[in-house]
C-alpha cells in the first residue's frame, strides 16, 4: 500500500486535534483512500507540554526547516497561525513542490493571490477548507457542489464568539462585558478579543468567500467592518419587540460588476433561519440561481470540527497524489487566468432599512425635529417607538425605516445628533429583511 506522508507545522489545539485524528482514524482513512496516511512529523517550539497525543520516536521536533525540506514529506500542513513565519514557510514548501494545507484565514485573506499565484506555478495544492466555517464544507460546496450556479448573495454567522455574547445578550439580559467575560472564561473568545469582537476575523472569513463565490481577487481591505461592542440589552430589547434579533453578519451580495460586502451587527426577523443559529455555532445561507438559497450549519471552530476539516483536505490531496492529479480543482473556483478584480461596493453607496436609537429630551417638538431631518434626506420612517417619561433626563426614541441610503442616513444622523435635545451618539443598526422593501 503507498505511504503518504504528512508533515504538521504548529501542534496547539488544533494541530494537536488533526494529529489525535490521523493517527486514531488511520485504518478508517486507509480503507476510504487506499494508502497509509503517515504523520512523520510534528513541528513546534514547545517540546514539553501535554498534548494528550501520543508521537512515534523522532516525530515530534522543534526544527520547522527540517520538516518544510525533506523530501519524503508529500503534504504540509501549516496550523501556526499569524502572517510572519507561517507564510514563509509555505512559500518554502510550495518552492519545494510539496502540497500545502492551512486553517489561516488571516494570512489567506492578506497574501492568498501571492500564495494561490505560486502554488499554481509550481502545480502544487494549497487547500483551506478549515480557514471559514470550521467543519461546514463551505469551501468544498461553493468550489465543487454549486460550480453551475451563479452565486448571488452569501449571508452567514461566521463568528462564534460573537454570535456567543450576542446569544448571552439577547437570552439573560446580560451586557457585553459580562457576555464577554464568560465567553472568556469557557474558551470561546481570546484574552485580547478585538479580531473576533470587532468584527476583523469575520470580514477575513468573507473575503476568501467573495473570492470563491464570484471569480474575484481577494480584496479585504474595502469590506466594511463594524463590530458587536456597542450592542447594548436595550437594543436587543427593542428589536424583539419589532420580531427581529441581532446577529453579527458577513453580507456578500453579486451585483455583476460590483460586490457588495460588510459585516456589522444586523436585525433580522425571527422567520429568517440564522435568527435561531445561538450560541457558539456558525451558519451561512448561499444563494445560487440554479439551486435557489441553501445553509450550512455547525460548530465554527474547535479542536475536533476543524480538525476533521483539515484532515478532509488531506484526504482530497492524498486522491490527487495517487491519481497523478495537480491543481485538478482551481483554488478559488475559477481557473487562475480567469480571475477578476471586482471592486466592492463602497459602504455610503448600499441602500437598506435602518434601526435608529436616540436619547432625546421629552419635550413637545422633539420627535417632529427628528423626522424633519430624516424627511429631508429622503428617509422615510416606517414606525416609532417612544417611551414614555420615567426620569427627568433623556428618554430612548427607537425608529425603523423603509428603504435609504447609508450616505443619507450618515448625514441625517450627523445633524440630528447636533441637536441640543439629542443626548448621546444615536444608535444605527441595519436591517435584512426580505419581506421589506430593503
Amino acid at each position: 500500500m503507498k505511504e503518504i506522508n504528512i508533515g504538521i507545522l504548529g501542534c496547539g489545539t488544533v494541530g494537536a486535534g488533526v494529529s489525535k485524528l490521523l493517527l486514531e482514524k488511520q485504518a478508517l482513512l486507509e480503507s476510504r483512500i487506499g494508502a497509509r496516511m503517515r504523520l512523520k512529523s510534528v513541528v513546534d517550539i514547545d517540546l514539553e507540554t501535554d498534548r494528550g497525543v501520543t508521537f512515534e520516536p523522532g516525530v515530534f521536533t522543534d526544527d520547522i526547516h527540517s520538516v518544510v525540506n525533506d523530501p519524503e514529506v508529500h503534504i504540509i500542513v501549516e496550523l501556526i497561525g499569524g502572517q510572519g513565519i507561517a507564510k514563509d514557510m509555505i512559500l518554502k514548501a510550495i518552492q519545494n513542490g510539496k502540497h500545502v494545507i492551512t486553517a489561516n484565514k488571516a494570512l489567506l485573506s492578506e497574501h492568498g493571490d501571492e500564495l494561490f499565484q505560486a502554488a499554481w506555478e509550481k502545480g502544487v495544492d494549497l487547500y483551506y477548507e478549515a480557514s471559514v466555517g470550521g467543519c461546514m464544507p463551505v469551501i468544498k460546496t461553493i468550489r465543487e457542489s454549486l460550480v453551475g450556479n451563479r452565486i448571488g448573495s452569501m449571508i452567514g454567522i461566521l463568528n462564534g464568539t460573537c454570535n456567543y455574547i450576542l446569544t448571552k445578550i439577547t437570552d439573560e439580559g446580560s451586557d457585553f462585558p459580562a457576555a464577554l467575560a464568560e465567553a472568556q472564561a469557557k474558551g470561546y473568545a481570546e484574552a485580547v478579543p478585538t479580531l473576533d469582537v470587532e468584527g476583523f476575523d469575520t470580514a477575513h472569513k468573507l473575503a476568501i468567500l467573495n473570492s470563491l463565490a464570484y471569480g474575484m481577487k481577494i480584496n479585504l481591505n474595502d469590506i466594511y467592518i463594524e463590530g458587536i461592542s456597542g450592542i447594548t440589552p436595550m437594543d436587543i430589547e427593542f428589536a424583539r419587540e419589532f420580531g427581529y434579533k441581532i446577529k453579527l453578519l458577513a453580507i456578500s451580495k453579486n451585483n455583476g460588476d460590483t460586490v457588495d460586502a460588510r459585516v456589522h451587527p444586523t436585525m433580522i426577523p425571527f422567520h429568517n433561519m440564522l435568527s435561531n443559529v445561538n450560541g457558539s455555532l456558525n451558519a451561512l445561507t448561499i444563494s445560487g440561481d440554479s439551486v435557489d438559497d441553501i445553509m450550512l450549519y455547525g460548530h465554527g471552530a474547535g479542536r475536533e470540527p476543524t480538525a476533521s476539516a483539515v484532515v478532509s483536505d488531506i484526504t482530497d490531496i492524498a486522491r490527487n497524489i495517487l491519481s497523478g492529479a495537480r491543481n485538478r480543482i482551481p483554488f478559488l473556483s475559477c481557473q487562475w487566468e480567469h480571475m477578476k478584480t471586482i471592486p466592492v461596493t463602497p459602504i455610503d453607496q448600499i441602500a437598506t432599512n435602518y434601526y435608529f436609537r436616540f436619547s432625546a429630551l421629552d419635550r413637545p417638538g422633539v420627535l417632529s425635529k427628528i423626522a424633519g431631518i430624516l424627511g429631508a434626506l429622503n428617509i422615510s420612517i416606517k414606525s416609532v417607538h417612544q417611551k414614555g417619561r420615567e426620569t427627568q433626563g433623556p428618554v430612548p426614541i427607537v425608529m425603523l425605516t423603509h428603504l435609504a441610503k447609508e450616505a443619507d442616513v450618515q448625514t441625517a444622523l450627523k445633524r440630528i445628533s447636533e441637536l441640543d435635545i439629542v443626548g448621546d451618539k444615536p444608535v444605527l443598526i441595519r436591517i435584512e429583511d426580505e419581506s421589506e422593501d430593503g
